[in-house]
């Protein structure tokens, strides 16, 4: 035996393994255009942030048909006025946004993201990403379904409301853009992958969300449409997950490639997410285009402003409006930034498989 061997005798036979042979390939573990192979070790582990984030997201399974919606039945065909056609819209807008936007983030991770990267415990990560949008795509089916609302009509929002539509165009077009045979050594298309990571992660589910969740939540806050509520709420947390994810990939990603961050990269992705933004206030103004649960659109879409510069800062870029404020103390504690990833701390809300949803209670807000 040398040093770069070990050597098992099992009876008759002698097994020897090559242990440089080992450690170059984990050595050659990138995020793209790392060591090529068709197994799936996972061991040992170079991204170990990935690994434990996919423990985390596992632990956080939860299943829609778990959460009670009678009570939600009961106050959509309410006729005392206690909920109103603003509280409908709302919902009605998250339903017909979100049915369609959780596959769209879904099937970006499978066919762009997925795809490219190369060390198996990222591919691991992703696919539970996955796995998590097709869980928030059948949650919006179970809405839909105990509420009654026509599937047909969360199609037209989809396709005929032009702040939806803008939204999706801005996504996808992007996404649609890296589904080609991609040379990666080169640094402009490395650049391209790198700002579909920080669109996907930072500005659709990190900051494009958020305003719809926030409304959601406020109407949670005041009792009404609690299922629909408890269903967001485990999707805030999944989001939470999502979005360290894609920014550790991106962080990673940046780190192994430095090429590409260039002062005129960064400024792009900073005009990205101002882009997302404007796009997500004309967005708001017709979620909200008269005064409801308690709150005006100019409210979320401030809000909006300060979870972009939260999200930009976090990826090493300059806020767009240093020093702006939360205008919403109250969503701070459901869904502030810094308190994301300890959302579900409480003995209530620690979801662990379905035995936990029954106990979810408004008075704990």
């Amino acid at each position: 035996m040398t040093a770069e061997t070990v050597t098992y005798q099992i009876g008759p036979k002698s097994f020897v393994l090559d242990r440089k042979k080992a450690e170059e390939a984990y050595a050659a573990k990138r995020v793209i255009n790392g060591r090529q192979t068709m197994f799936f070790n996972i061991l040992p582990l170079k991204y170990s942030w990935a690994y434990e984030l996919y423990k985390t997201m596992k632990a956080n399974h939860w299943e829609p048909e778990d959460v009670p919606m009678q009570k939600d039945c009961e106050q959509w065909r309410d006729a005392t006025k206690a909920i109103t056609d603003v509280d409908r819209w709302i919902i009605k807008m998250a339903i017909g946004y979100f049915s369609a936007a959780e596959g769209i983030v879904g099937d970006n991770i499978i066919h762009v993201v997925r795809e490219v990267v190369t060390a198996p415990e990222l591919k691991l990560v992703l696919g539970r990403h996955a796995h998590e949008e097709n869980i928030h795509a059948d949650s919006l089916v179970y809405m839909i379904s105990s509420l009654g609302i026509n599937p047909h009509e969360c199609e037209a929002m989809f396709e005929d409301i032009p702040t939806i539509a803008r939204k999706t165009h801005f996504v996808t077009s992007n996404s649609k853009a890296l589904r080609r045979d991609l040379d990666l050594k080169d640094p402009a298309v490395k650049q391209s992958l790198a700002k579909n990571i920080f669109l996907f992660g930072q500005v659709m589910e990190g900051t494009q969300f958020y305003g719809l969740f926030g409304m959601v939540l406020s109407l949670y806050r005041q009792n009404k449409f609690p299922g629909i509520g408890s269903m967001f709420r485990y999707t805030l947390r999944d989001e939470s997950n999502h979005i360290e994810l894609f920014r550790n990939l991106l962080m990673d990603l940046v780190e192994e490639n430095k090429e590409i961050w260039t002062p005129a990269f960064r400024q792009e992705l900073t005009d990205l997410m101002a882009e997302g933004v404007a796009i997500e206030k004309e967005f708001i103004r017709d979620c909200l285009p008269v005064g409801g649960v308690g709150l005006t659109a100019a409210d979320f879409m401030q809000y909006i402003d300060y979870i972009a510069d939260r999200r930009l800062e976090g990826v090493g870029l300059k806020a767009i409006n240093p020093g702006i404020t939360n205008p919403l103390p109250w969503l701070a504690e459901m869904m502030d930034i810094k308190k994301e990833q300890n959302f579900f701390e409480g003995r209530v809300t620690e979801y662990q498989k379905s035995s936990a949803l029954g106990d979810v209670h408004n008075d704990e807000l």
